[in-house]
């Protein structure tokens, strides 16, 4: 069974930081695209940042760009997320994604991620 569980999330003041990790289990990690998505309370759930199978290719949204990293480690089953000054509009919960396999372009619609996690709650004060 395909699991994908997240931690590292919590409560920091604006300008902190956090990381998130998100451990595959059951899953053939190395061929596929990774994402990150959030949804905040009586929002649609959005596209935050994908890794490709080989990590050479990433994407983010514009709203984190330069102050967010994805990465992987193929090794450990787990890809990562660092968030660097927070801001609380990125209070959300932050979710990993499975997408597809062996594709060097990082999808951002939802629609392609077939596996996702439990989700992992931010929450960044003013």
């Amino acid at each position: 069974q395909v699991q994908l569980v997240e931690s590292g999330g919590g409560l920091v003041q604006a300008g902190g930081s956090l990381r998130l990790s998100c451990a595959a289990l059951g899953l053939a990690f190395s061929r596929y695209t990774l994402g990150w998505f959030r949804q905040a309370p009586g929002k649609e759930r959005e596209f935050v940042a994908g890794i490709s199978w080989t990590g050479d290719s990433t994407s983010y949204a514009a709203s984190v760009k330069g102050r967010f990293t994805i990465s992987r480690d193929n090794a450990k089953n787990t890809v990562y997320l660092q968030m660097n000054n927070l801001k609380p509009e990125d209070t959300a919960v932050y979710s990993c994604a499975r997408g597809p396999a062996w594709e060097s372009r990082v999808a951002a619609d939802t629609a392609a991620y077939a596996v996702w996690g439990q989700g992992t709650q931010v929450t960044v004060s003013s």
